[in-house]
């Protein structure tokens, strides 16, 4: 017979080895709570109109997870997408560029942007953190000078097109932008968990020298790294686009945070070396489940802003917390 140790030894191995399931555990409690709490919460409408809210921060902490499984982090990322959407829609509207070849020409400065990036940290070895400080500031800075004050309607077809929807069963609306970004998360999931590029990641935010010593190119890895999560901002960017279809050079202030709240408080460690993506797509759903929670309960934004800085608290501390009993 096993003893209550050894269950919760197997239990909080198990933990352990699949970081996303404490995070679905806890958007379902969340879920529950606010179904109980309020009247309009646990309807079909509602529901779909959550998912719909964590489209873009959830674009953006896919990437940000890239990174911060590599041990880094990305403050810049919702900056560079920001400055994307700027590109594509002043392109269309103001010079008559087409929507697709708009939107590329964004993907492709955002890539630029993330290469750069990766190429200061690798090349010069700086911390991440130094890098992508400094590449917000500059970024947000041309981003404003590229609008000069003015932000961009966007009315052709193709770059709202992630925003129109289809019913499901009649009922459930589905946009083509959730639809797109489960692809993504699948497609990565995948990536990271069934190929050598995917354990390459982890083992290098685990431990380069480790990682160094048993022939893999650590600086290729992260700046490859870097440069997937700058295709990542600019897909973002169409998202974003598709789901409010004016481009706003002040939009997403708190993008970074947001995106940074969510890979945490989905269970990846911000030390580096463990965590899941889907796991990071659960906590963008916990993000987005809270804010329209607590609004529809009659609690003011900041009191909001408080809950979700003690998760982000509580989930980086019982990562450590877990990574001290590892070792």
């Amino acid at each position: 017979m096993t003893t209550l140790r050894e269950r919760r030894g197997s239990v909080s191995e198990y933990m352990l080895r699949t970081p996303a399931v404490g995070p679905a555990i806890a958007l379902v409690v969340v879920i529950v709570v606010f179904a109980v709490v309020t009247d309009t919460f646990f309807t079909v409408d509602n529901l779909s109109l959550v998912v719909q809210q964590s489209l873009v921060i959830g674009t953006l902490a896919l990437g940000q997870t890239l990174v911060i499984l590599t041990a880094g982090i990305d403050l810049a990322n919702a900056a560079i997408m920001v400055l994307a959407t700027l590109i594509i829609a002043k392109m269309t509207l103001l010079h008559g560029l087409p929507g697709p070849a708009a939107l590329v020409l964004g993907i492709a400065v955002a890539t630029v942007l993330g290469a750069v990036t990766g190429g200061v940290v690798t090349s010069l070895r700086l911390p991440p953190f130094i890098v992508t400080l400094g590449m917000l500031t500059i970024v947000t800075a041309v981003g404003r000078i590229y609008a000069a004050g003015q932000s961009f309607p966007v009315t052709d077809g193709f770059l709202g097109f992630l925003g129109q929807s289809q019913y499901l069963f009649g009922q459930l609306e589905i946009t083509y932008g959730m639809g797109l970004m489960l692809v993504m998360y699948l497609g990565f999931w995948y990536a990271l968990s069934r190929t050598a590029w995917g354990k390459h990641v982890y083992a290098v935010g685990n431990d380069p020298e480790a990682a160094r010593l048993s022939g893999i190119h650590v600086r290729r890895n992260v700046l490859g790294v870097y440069i997937v999560a700058g295709i990542i901002y600019g897909i973002a960017a169409w998202q974003a686009l598709g789901r409010v279809p004016n481009a706003d050079p002040n939009a997403f202030q708190t993008g970074n945070l947001d995106s940074i709240t969510a890979v945490v408080i989905g269970g990846t460690s911000l030390f580096g070396g463990r965590g899941s993506v889907l796991g990071t797509l659960v906590g963008a759903l916990i993000v987005a489940v809270l804010r329209s929670g607590l609004t529809q309960a009659g609690i003011d934004n900041l009191y909001q802003d408080v809950a979700t800085g003690i998760l982000v608290i509580a989930a980086v501390g019982l990562d450590r917390l877990s990574r001290g009993r590892q070792r």
